[in-house]
């Protein structure tokens, strides 16, 4: 159990298929539901619960001591804390960095996320690996009155992430640019699906406007824009029903508008490409996934948040035809042989499942951004040209 001053209330964690955890509660008492997945991370809290693309999902750190960085007012990925709930062993008894502002527990009861601490993360961890990730319920306070039967039902009563569309959930409601640094090269309508605030100031750096949209952009707002390429951030949910992003989509490549994707990005190309996606048993999230690039050969170790993955469909992951010309599987999982990456040889789109945009790090994958910029510039001379 963890080692804190205050008084310990108790907190029980209940799973789908009737497993129960017991420990004590950590951030705000009450009851929360969602999506059980585990993080890898050792590093990086304030970036992960920050994170849209957890939104709907409570989060199992497997690194046993979380907190003990605290919190600050510069690392957020976004505005506020996107995970329903939060699960850790041994939460830090105080902070100790000289960029702390307060504790991480503070800011979870600030903002109402329920946690739990105290228990055996690494048992709950090889659980969801072998019985894949399920809904969940973390439980306290007045919640506890409940017997466990009741609980158990409230959990098996939650919608399961499978079908179930988010992302205009996270997105922002109004567009709003980020002006690049420096000298401006290009500009970039970068479709909000769930955008973390590194990968619009990382495409600033390099010279480009970017212009966040919200969920429901069409394509001839995009055109009005004017823009040089067009983005798709990562983002939560189920792909599967993101029809009208697929859409979107199809229309900026018929146009040959160069794009980069990533993560949701990466599961749209694949959808506007023809291709299926499929839920992944227990998903890929942490910071030390490694992925092969298949051109160079070269093995990145990434920063990963996803629990759903394109479907190729030939076993040697050789390239096909579609209706945009050719593609290949450009990078690939080396845990799984998961696809990680899609590239057309025939138009100016790439993307990739992971994340380049990793503020906590890895920073492996950085160049991608530098990729695109080249596509930009690519298709910039030869529309002068």
């Amino acid at each position: 159990m963890t080692n804190r001053f205050h008084t310990a209330t108790a907190a029980v964690l209940v799973l789908e298929d009737g497993r129960v955890f017991r420990g004590e509660a950590y951030g705000a008492v009450g009851e929360t539901v969602g999506e059980a997945v585990f993080s890898t991370g050792m590093s990086g809290y304030q970036e992960t619960l920050t994170d849209p693309s957890f939104h709907r999902q409570v989060v199992v750190m497997t690194a046993p001591h979380i907190g003990n960085t605290g919190v600050n007012d510069e690392d957020g990925e976004s505005t506020r804390i996107w995970v329903s709930g939060y699960v850790v062993r041994d939460p830090a008894l105080r902070p100790s960095n000289w960029r702390s502002a307060r504790t991480l527990e503070d800011d979870l009861r600030e903002q109402g996320v329920v946690g739990i601490s105290g228990i055996d993360t690494r048992a709950l961890t090889r659980h969801l690996r072998e019985s894949g990730a399920m809904r969940v319920g973390i439980f306290s306070g007045r919640a506890l009155e409940e017997g466990e039967g009741g609980l158990l039902a409230r959990v098996r009563a939650t919608p399961a992430m499978a079908g179930s569309a988010l992302a205009a959930e996270v997105s922002t409601t109004e567009g709003y640019l980020v002006p690049a640094e420096g000298e401006r090269r290009f500009s970039v309508a970068a479709l909000d699906l769930g955008i973390k605030a590194n990968t619009p100031r990382l495409l600033a750096q390099r010279g480009i406007d970017v212009h966040v949209l919200p969920v429901g952009t069409t394509f001839e707002q995009i055109e009005a824009l004017d823009v040089d390429g067009v983005f798709f951030s990562n983002g939560p949910g189920d792909p599967a029903t993101a029809d009208a992003e697929a859409e979107l989509l199809r229309r900026v490549l018929q146009a040959g508008i160069p794009f980069f994707g990533i993560c949701f990005g990466n599961q749209i190309l694949g959808r506007a490409l023809g291709l299926g996606t499929y839920k992944l048993r227990y998903g890929h999230r942490g910071i030390n996934q490694p992925v092969l690039d298949r051109a160079t050969g070269r093995v990145e170790i990434t920063a990963q948040n996803h629990g759903f993955a394109v479907r190729w469909p030939n076993e040697e992951l050789t390239p096909i035809d579609t209706e945009f010309g050719r593609v290949e599987v450009s990078h690939v999982c080396l845990n799984d042989d998961v696809v990680e990456g899609l590239r057309l040889l025939d138009r100016p789109a790439f993307s990739v499942q992971y994340h380049p945009e990793a503020a906590a790090g890895p920073h492996d994958s950085e160049y991608l951004f530098d990729r695109f910029v080249e596509l930009l510039s690519t298709a910039t001379k030869d529309k002068v040209s």
